[in-house]
């Protein structure tokens, strides 16, 4: 099974124990103890070296009130009860500030396919706190060729230009390359890509190929 960066994964309530019995560290954080049986997910990360083969390697990022530390997980496949895509920024709106919601609202006219991680995506998906006054609007396109950005490019450096937080993001292609909105307005002939494994540079004229 593949699981791309950025999915949100569900875990069963009574595996939850035994996941937390290898994690000292998450043991002594009673927000973390309850977690899973609040309802609340955990997000795909990258696999570390030392990571258990056949395992899926999971994220969990405290809100700032538990100065934003970001704990690892590696856990067996049999406890998952569901793997999502990032949630809609549509939907997650509604976890948003005020003062972002003309940004938004711009973002979802152009495409309404658009979701979101990060801060407003924790929020929304958690019901804590997960963004200040610092806070970026982190969000991902599936783009599927190169006429697909060119439509996006010109109208997201508008909206980010009037917005008042940065907007961040990536546009991912069907192969699984993840690369920065803000990569594609320059003409270097390679493009800084990311994958589910690791980083690495691609010919901007292979992207799509």
């Amino acid at each position: 099974m593949r699981f791309d960066r950025h999915h949100i994964v569900r875990l069963d309530p009574e595996r939850w124990p035994e996941i937390l019995a290898g994690h000292a560290e998450a043991r002594r954080i009673p927000l973390v103890v309850e977690w899973v049986r609040a309802g609340r997910p955990l997000i795909v990360r990258r696999p570390l070296f030392e990571d258990v083969r056949d395992h899926v390697p999971l994220g969990l990022p405290l809100p700032p009130s538990h100065g934003k530390q970001r704990l690892a997980f590696i856990v067996p496949s049999d406890a998952l009860l569901s793997i999502e895509p990032p949630p809609l920024l549509a939907d997650a709106r509604i976890a948003a500030p005020a003062g972002w919601q003309d940004a938004i609202e711009a973002v979802v006219a152009l495409d309404p396919a658009t979701r979101c991680f990060g801060g407003l995506a924790w929020a929304y998906l958690t019901g804590l706190s997960y963004l200040t006054a610092t806070s970026d609007l982190d969000l991902v396109w599936r783009v599927g060729r190169a006429g697909d950005v060119d439509r996006l490019l010109p109208a997201l450096v508008a909206i980010a230009a009037a917005a008042p937080m940065r907007i961040d993001g990536e546009m991912v292609t069907p192969a699984g390359l993840a690369i920065q909105w803000q990569e594609w307005r320059g003409d270097a002939a390679d493009l800084l890509a990311k994958t589910a494994d690791g980083n690495r540079l691609v010919r901007r004229d292979a992207v799509f190929a």
